[in-house]
């Protein structure tokens, strides 16, 4: 059997990690949270929802955040494929404004830390993608809201042809980065 790792990615705050997994005549098995890890590498993390999507091939959600009392998340794929993207919001942060993607893969078996104040959104690289979401704080439907996917002062490069990929009307119409700049929403660095 594997071990839990971790690693630090570009945008301060948030962590690449490897689930142990493990595998023999049964079939396989995984761990992508312990709490005792987490607080050892310097995530102290409460779970107060979970949830999953099932995603079909080019489907993109997001960029989703909180407008007030952000979540911090970590999300997981069992089965399928999904491209990741993080964008950081807190404006005091030496990456505000910069996006890191990651693939996340129910292969890989690697999960990803978001912390508050953050966007996060996908790409689902195959059909009947399930990611799992794992969310500490509440979630207050009021506050819940989004950057479009292609804004072009994040530039975020989607691997997929953008008339093939698929989209609520919602996550269409959010707000350009611009837009969420003059709010005045204040995403500073959260412990």
């Amino acid at each position: 059997m594997s071990e839990i790792r971790m690693l630090d990615l570009n945008l301060r705050g948030a962590k690449k990690i490897w689930g142990m997994k493990g595998q023999d005549i049964r079939g396989e098995f995984s761990k992508r949270y312990e709490k005792n890890f987490y607080e050892k590498n310097g995530i102290s993390f409460n779970t107060d929802e979970l949830f999953y999507s099932i995603s079909h091939k080019n489907v993109i959600r997001g960029l989703h955040f909180q407008t007030h009392k952000p979540q911090a998340k970590i999300v997981s794929v069992v089965s399928g494929s999904v491209w990741d993207v993080i964008v950081d919001l807190r404006n005091d942060s030496t990456t505000y404004g910069k996006w890191e993607s990651i693939t996340l893969s129910g292969d890989n078996k690697i999960s990803l830390y978001i912390p508050k104040g953050f966007a996060h959104g996908f790409l689902a690289t195959e059909d009947n993608t399930i990611m799992i979401y794992q969310c500490e704080g509440e979630y207050l439907s009021h506050c819940d809201s989004g950057i479009r996917f292609d804004d072009p002062i994040l530039g975020i490069l989607w691997p997929v042809d953008i008339s093939e990929a698929v989209m609520s009307e919602r996550d269409k119409k959010f707000m350009y980065f611009e837009e969420f700049a003059k709010c005045g929403y204040s995403f500073l660095e959260q412990k």
